[in-house]
């Protein structure tokens, strides 16, 4: 029988490939892009309830953290998390987690997965999976290769070798970058197989084949984990050992240069969810192949995708991609995803804040959106969890006035508290020292108005929080 595999979940990724939804402070692990649930929960669940797995350990940064146990606690899921001080590619982030996996069960199977892929064949992935464990307990370090439905360019390729005496496992003679077009149908020909960047290894055999290649990298990865600190239900990585790690990917700094890699051939109708004609590729369809996310109405087109927040028409167009937010649209030839991906880098490199800032902006308390906004004012809808706290805070520029629309508030100002319930109001005078609690079962909601000469974020000075933030 295989031991229980414990599944690291890499949860760091900030990706704008599929912009305007996915940016810097929710990307895509985080939306709601195919169903009723993200893929971040999807990978949740798809290694919950199952005697073959153990609780995950998910690795990201401390950005995601409260939206990480949001989306936990919405299906009713736990997981170790571990925080990274800052972005190091997916080669420490691997070391770190096998470390820490490692330190509390020296003979562990690790599953490494990525947060933002589809797997829409659950009993092939879990078949994969004892599979590639079994392989794993004789020292092989397995990496699961997707079997190819057409000649894609936008993924890296395996080629295989000789079956491994465990069955059902092949010897991995090269890892191939992403081909040209006639390069892919050759692959496709020669049987070679899709890289998923999905892995499946003993912890003890990773690290010491990360020591091999890269000591320096290895040895920070142990210490980051043998240092590290617990804030609230996160263990932080200790910063300037996980900081010491040498940036790389897994394929780079282990992958390619291994000596006992083995690959087991899938289909579990996989996808990275790399663009946006993966996602419309991923999404049911009308007649004419038009495909929507939202509210859409297609008179004479065909092959167009919308995802939109408000009533989207396309009339006598092909193959485009409409994808409108509150605060941006972006309209492009679904053909060109490399032409978006470009746009999203110019707007990057000129400071636009929409590449990573949504409107709706999520706290550990709920989360804030902006709805209107003018010379000396903003308007915000503002909602509180059942529990939530925002911090003890005063600001040095600004007023402000609440109103509940629903639930109920416990309001501080100044030495008074007092309860607000819906439809009443309360007034916050510029420097005076306030907080905002939910004290109820039912969300809280409220429309904050702000007036005053300088109305930015950092115009708050926190004197006390539960969420420990400075």
């Amino acid at each position: 029988m295989v031991r229980p595999v414990v599944p690291l979940i890499l949860c760091g990724g900030a990706g704008t490939r599929l912009w305007p939804a996915s940016r810097g402070s929710a990307p895509k692990q985080f939306i709601n892009l195919l169903g009723e649930r993200s893929s971040f929960q999807e990978t949740i669940l798809r290694v919950s309830g199952s005697k073959l797995f153990a609780e995950p350990v998910v690795i990201t940064n401390s950005d995601y953290r409260h939206l990480i146990n949001d989306q936990l606690e919405a299906i009713g899921a736990k997981a170790a998390i571990l925080l990274e001080p800052m972005r190091r590619d997916s080669g420490p982030a691997i070391a770190a987690g096998a470390a820490y996996i490692c330190a509390r069960d020296a003979d562990a199977a690790v599953l490494v997965l990525a947060s933002d892929h589809v797997i829409q064949n659950v009993a092939a992935f879990h078949e994969a999976v004892r599979t590639a464990a079994r392989s794993a307990q004789g020292g092989e370090i397995v990496t699961f290769g997707v079997m190819p439905d057409r000649a894609a360019t936008a993924y890296g390729y395996i080629r295989r070798g000789a079956e491994l005496s465990s069955g059902g496992v092949y010897k991995v003679e090269a890892f191939v970058e992403k081909p040209d077009e006639e390069k892919a149908h050759r692959y496709i020909a020669e049987g070679y197989l899709w890289n998923s960047g999905n892995f499946l290894f003993r912890a003890d055999v990773l690290l010491a084949e990360y020591e091999r290649l890269d000591a320096a990298t290895a040895k920070a990865a142990r210490r980051s984990v043998a240092e590290a600190t617990l804030d609230l239900n996160w263990t932080v990585l200790e910063p300037g050992a996980f900081g010491a790690c040498t940036p790389l990917s897994i394929d780079f700094a282990v992958m390619e240069r291994a000596e006992r890699v083995g690959v087991i051939p899938v289909s579990m109708g996989w996808s990275d969810v790399g663009s946006w004609s993966a996602v419309w590729e991923l999404s049911k369809k009308d007649e004419k192949r038009n495909a929507a996310i939202g509210e859409a109405v297609f008179v004479d087109a065909a092959d167009n995708f919308v995802m939109g927040e408000h009533l989207v028409c396309l009339v006598g167009v092909q193959q485009l991609a409409v994808i409108q937010t509150g605060d941006a649209t972006l309209v492009f030839d679904r053909r060109n995803d490399e032409a978006a991906r470009a746009l999203v880098k110019q707007l990057a490199a000129s400071g636009r804040k929409e590449v990573d800032e949504h409107l709706r902006v999520f706290r550990p308390w709920g989360s804030y959106e902006s709805l209107d906004m003018g010379p000396r004012f903003q308007v915000k809808r503002i909602v509180v969890k059942p529990g939530g706290r925002l911090s003890l805070q005063k600001h040095f520029h600004r007023a402000e006035h609440w109103i509940v629309v629903s639930g109920t508030a416990l309001v501080t100002v100044g030495d008074q508290q007092k309860m607000l319930r819906e439809n009443e109001s309360t007034y916050i005078p510029q420097g005076e020292v306030h907080r905002l609690e939910n004290p109820g079962k039912i969300p809280l909601e409220l429309i904050e108005v702000q007036s005053g000469s300088y109305l930015r974020e950092d115009d708050i000075v926190r004197l006390d929080d539960v969420y420990n933030r400075t």
